[in-house]
């Protein structure tokens, strides 16, 4: 039993007890004089609206507020349809104006004006409010904390996950390895797809959350609980633990990062005073390309001459917290939705969800966005969020659901029985 059912908030196809009562209350009051009334009054007389417009504001009204028995609501669909459709018109205006939404609040507001088209003759608008308002409100917090790491100003590492790469794959660094053999002096077909798998990261997962709630809002409870969960999980990591990525390391020598400095100018230089500073300079399979380590996320949309989203991009990272490497919230967020769909999902979605994950990967690996490091204490957070939340669901609110659902079955046979006791009282009593 969803958490819906538990709360009592209305399932189709399930006629419930009070919806039957006021229809019953509703038929009632409705007397022949009423009805002969109504459908004599004169459209000008204000008691109600010309009959071209009655089903209009009648389904408008609908939409706006469903009656609680599934059995006893309008038939919207055409409203729904038209809705959806007015949604879309708006959503493509708006990539035409002004690009994708990549920040959170203008991605999350659009998104629930969508969810708003889709519940129509569904769902309660409210319920829109109730739940997305305070995921929203609790992720804008953690944009406004982010900076908490510059207060904290712990010591970044600069060597830390260098040297964990190369113990893990026998000295090579694995995103020096791939820009040598694979990057070009102009950006290849293939990378618009490792740009658009890096941007995909602050659309999907929320896109994930839309559809999860439109089936099913108890599932949807539990993802925003892990969302919100890594994230600010992911928060501390960086706060207490700051950490340059592979970009940031290439620009910079020993000499410049021996005090553990979180922003230091050769971060800012186009190269470093030393050829490929911390990591090297690269031997490249096409000579034509630089020879050290680029931060090349938005280099795809070059390809496409998209400037405008690559100069986005550009701009959007240079406003971020620039040594928040260590965990990859890219990687932890990605894993984290493979994780949670698994059990949920055939095996096509298996294989996306995750496949998903691993390409995140390799895009955050080649672009000089993280180390293999950043990426696995990713996923282990993303990990141990879902198995955190397995046994709370186990442990508490499952059982907790069972019994409530036990209860309220309970109340509604002793509700059904009442009427009958008093029935069989009254004809007991009759002469």
């Amino acid at each position: 039993m969803s958490v819906d059912e538990t709360v009592g908030v209305p399932q189709p196809g399930r006629p419930s007890g009070r919806g039957e009562r006021e229809t019953t209350k509703t038929t009632a009051a409705k007397t022949p004089d009423a009805a002969s009334a109504a459908e004599h009054a004169s459209p000008g007389s204000g008691e109600v609206d010309p009959p071209e417009m009655s089903p209009v504001v009648d389904d408008l009204a609908a939409a706006a507020e469903m009656e609680s028995d599934p059995e006893s609501r309008r038939d919207l669909t055409m409203v729904r349809r038209i809705a959806i459709g007015a949604w879309v018109v708006l959503m493509a205006v708006h990539v035409a104006l002004y690009g994708l939404a990549f920040d959170r609040t203008r991605l999350i507001i659009l998104m629930c004006l969508g969810l708003a088209a889709a519940c129509i003759g569904r769902r309660k608008f409210i319920t829109i409010l109730i739940d997305w308002a305070p995921f929203a409100l609790i992720l804008i917090l953690y944009d406004w904390t982010r900076d908490v790491a510059r207060i904290v100003d712990m010591p970044t590492h600069w060597h830390l996950a260098i040297d964990f790469d190369a113990w893990l794959t026998g000295g090579v660094n694995p995103t020096a390895w791939l820009q040598e053999h694979l990057k070009q002096a102009s950006p290849p077909w293939w990378e618009v797809i490792v740009s658009v798998v890096y941007m995909s990261y602050f659309i999907v997962p929320y896109a994930v959350a839309a559809v999860l709630w439109l089936k099913d809002r108890s599932a949807w409870r539990r993802y925003a609980a892990c969302f919100v969960a890594t994230t600010f999980l992911a928060l501390v990591g960086y706060t207490l633990v700051p950490g340059a990525p592979p970009w940031a390391a290439a620009r910079c020598t020993s000499v410049e990062v021996q005090d553990f400095p979180r922003d230091p100018i050769c971060m800012y230089s186009e190269e470093a005073k030393e050829p490929g500073g911390l990591l090297g300079p690269l031997d490249n399979a096409y000579p034509d390309a630089n020879p050290y380590v680029e931060r090349i996320s938005a280099r795809g949309w070059g390809f496409l001459n998209i400037h405008a989203a690559s100069n986005l991009v550009e701009v959007g990272q240079g406003k971020s917290n620039l040594v928040a490497a260590i965990p990859s919230l890219h990687a932890g967020l990605t894993m984290l939705l493979a994780l949670f769909m698994w059990p949920r999902v055939k095996a096509l979605g298996k294989t996306l969800f995750m496949g998903y994950a691993f390409a995140m990967a390799f895009a955050l690996v080649y672009t000089a966005e993280h180390y293999i490091f950043d990426i696995v204490l990713g996923w282990a957070l993303a990990a141990a969020v879902v198995v955190t939340y397995r046994i709370i669901d186990r442990q508490w609110l499952i059982p907790r659901q069972k019994r409530l659902a036990e209860e309220a079955a309970a109340r509604e046979a002793e509700d059904s029985e009442a009427p009958r006791a008093d029935g069989v009282a009254a004809s007991t009593s009759a002469p």
